[in-house]
């Protein structure tokens, strides 16, 4: 993996992010199923990733607070384990408007990197389980592969069991 820019040299804040971080990254453009059910899961098959290895950015409320939350897209988010592993006692999901405002991407484009605001972030622990991962490079038809590692030190996350299934 080397670090690099999407084509033309318009990056995104996610991958601009990745780049003033001087991390490795690789930049996966794919054609997006506007029809898809599942972002993630359309992205998997696109880029003939296990589904296990892609994971989603999800935004729900802990008593209240915007909280990110990064899952496998294999799987869903257990929000009673978000609630726990953020420290709160009780989640529920974001409305669509609020995650778009507070990170500045749209739903199925939301990245975990370079958000518009620092929001508090959990991983799935299942993440340390590969040597490489893909999330959103912050828009629909790009997604970012990096180190596990590196996804939680510049996301600040927690790593925590929050994923079913």
């Amino acid at each position: 993996m080397g670090s690099r820019k999407s084509k033309g040299g318009q990056g995104t804040p996610a991958t601009l992010a990745a780049a003033k971080a001087k991390i490795a990254f690789t930049l996966h453009p794919y054609e997006p199923d506007p029809a898809a059910e599942s972002y993630g899961a359309a992205a998997a098959r696109a880029l003939g990733v296990p589904p296990e290895r892609v994971f989603k950015t999800l935004l729900a409320e802990v008593d209240g607070a915007l909280t990110v939350a990064v899952v496998p897209v294999s799987g869903s988010l257990d929000l009673k384990a978000l609630a726990a592993a953020a420290g709160g006692k009780k989640a529920r999901m974001a409305d669509a408007k609020d995650a778009e405002r507070a990170t500045g991407y749209v739903v199925g484009g939301i990245s975990p990197l370079g958000q518009r605001r620092t929001l508090p972030t959990v991983v799935d622990e299942s993440v340390s389980g590969f040597p490489t991962v893909y999330v959103s490079a912050g828009r629909r038809g790009l997604q970012i592969e990096l180190a596990p590692a590196d996804l939680v030190r510049l996301t600040a996350a927690t790593l925590a069991a929050i994923a079913r299934g």
